[in-house]
Parts: C-alpha cells; structure tokens; sequence
C-alpha cells in the first residue's frame, strides 16, 4: 500500500461536558455551523456530532437531530457522521431512531464498556440490530472500539451480516477513557494486530492527555484520526481549546509534516463509501 492521505475527523461536542463549564463547546446548531466551516478549512473531512438541546443538554430527539444535519449539509461539505452512543443514559430504543436523521455515517460502539462511574451499555444484540438498520438505510457505520473484546465483536458482526453499504470498513480506536483500553502504542497495535480482514482502514482517538500520543502512534502505522473537544479540552498545559479547528489544524500539520497530508472531503467519501444525498 502506497503512501495515504489522512482522513481526519472531528468531535466537537460529545455528550460529557458541560456548556457551563466549558462555554466555547459549540452546542447550538449556529455553533455547530461554524465549527464544521472552519474545521472542513483547517483539513477535516468528516465530523462525529453528539447534538444538544435548547439547554444545550444531551438529545436523541429526531428534531434536533435532523435539524443538525440538514443545516450542516446545507453549509459545509463533511461527511456527517451521528453519534448513536448518545449519553450513557439513553434507552437502547432511542438510540436506534438516530438513522431517521439521514446521516451519511453513524458511530456503532462494539461492545459494552465502563466508562469512568458509568456503564456504556451495547449489547450484542443491539449492535447487530443497529447494523443491519444501517444496511438497510444505506448509512455507513464507523465501528468504535474501546477494548481489544470489541474487535472480536466486530469481526462476529462482519461474520453474521456481510459488509456494510458502500462496501468499506472503517473503525476507530477509542483509548484512555476510564475503564477502556489505555492510550499506549502498545495497547493500540494490539488492537490492530487482532482486525479482522474486512477492515479496510481504522483511526485512533486518545482520550484527554492521550491526544497526542496517539495521534503519533496513528500516524506512524497508517492509521487515521480524530480528534476534537468531545476527546479533549486541553490544547497544552495550562491551554484549554479555544476552538475545534485549533485540534483539526495541529492534526493536518502534523500529518503533513508524517507527509501523510490531509484527504479532501471528496476523497474521504469515496475512501468510506459514503453516498452523495442531496442536501
């Protein structure tokens, strides 16, 4: 395999900070907006949105969420990708209802984890459901692994329903949360080593002061990545993030100087196979 551009990905918001405590998290869909516009210029391709309601708490509501999608279809040319992890809180039924918004990609988590004092619950049963959903609406998932059981889990899904529309399969690695793998190299090229032979790509995301290292790590082994205030709110010691495209731009220069630059958004959708919808 030659040389391959980076696809870089953006999480902006999550469903864990608080706009209180953090007022520079983009929660509105104005905000949202914005933050996709100026992380599509600094080199993002794609953007793993978690939506918040009026008072900028977590929601599934299909308004919002549709809302959401519309207004960054209709503005910016990334490829948007819906959390169904939601919060930690959301009912399993809930979180299913996320593909009526018309996402290009949605986020399917493999497996259960404790996440910090919680419990992100994904039952098999509910990741295969959630599949072959996607399959049938033609949305192109992104498996996240947050332990080396969720690779095994992957493979049993690819195993059990084929591939996914467009063919592709891609999964990223989420290190350093609380109760998951930890963001070391070590920990990630074993997961790497354990990809079933469908996966056709995978990207690495480290958790608060794993950013960094695991950007490397990535980089180093042809991985991709994603970056963004849901993972991190730091930009440095002492530096919290003033804004998205800070973690999106330091990302594409890195990867340029790995001359691994930046993919454009058109080569991301072909990279994925994500199909064109009108917007």
């Amino acid at each position: 395999m030659g040389v391959m551009n980076t696809l870089i990905t953006v999480a902006p918001t999550g469903a864990e900070h608080a706009k209180a405590d953090v007022p520079q998290l983009p929660t509105t869909v104005a905000e949202l907006v914005e933050t996709a516009r100026t992380c599509q210029e600094a080199g993002a391709a794609m953007i793993h949105l978690h939506i918040r309601d009026a008072d900028h708490r977590p929601t599934l509501d299909r308004g919002f969420l549709k809302a959401a999608v519309d207004a960054l279809r209709s503005e910016c040319d990334l490829i948007i990708q819906l959390s169904t992890g939601g919060s930690v809180h959301d009912p399993l039924e809930s979180r299913l209802t996320v593909l009526d918004a018309e996402p290009d990609s949605c986020s399917l988590t493999c497996g259960t984890t404790n996440f910090g004092d919680d419990v992100f619950l994904n039952p098999y049963g509910f990741m295969s459901q959630l599949y072959v959903l996607a399959q049938e609406r033609e949305v192109v998932p992104e498996f996240e692994l947050f332990d080396l059981g969720h690779v095994t889990a992957l493979a049993r899904l690819l195993d059990t329903h084929g591939l996914p529309f467009g063919g592709k399969v891609h999964v990223d690695f989420v290190t350093g949360v609380p109760g998951g793998m930890p963001g070391t190299t070590a920990a990630l090229m074993a997961g790497v080593a354990m990809l079933p032979e469908q996966v056709t790509s995978w990207s690495a995301t480290g958790i608060g002061r794993r950013h960094l290292p695991m950007m490397a790590a990535s980089l180093s082994a042809g991985g991709h990545l994603r970056v963004g205030m849901e993972d991190n709110i730091m930009f440095a010691k002492g530096q919290p993030v003033q804004h998205n495209a800070e973690l999106v731009a330091r990302a594409a220069d890195v990867a340029t100087l790995m001359q691994r630059p930046p993919m454009s958004t058109a080569a991301a959708r072909e990279f994925l196979g994500v199909k064109r919808r009108p917007a």
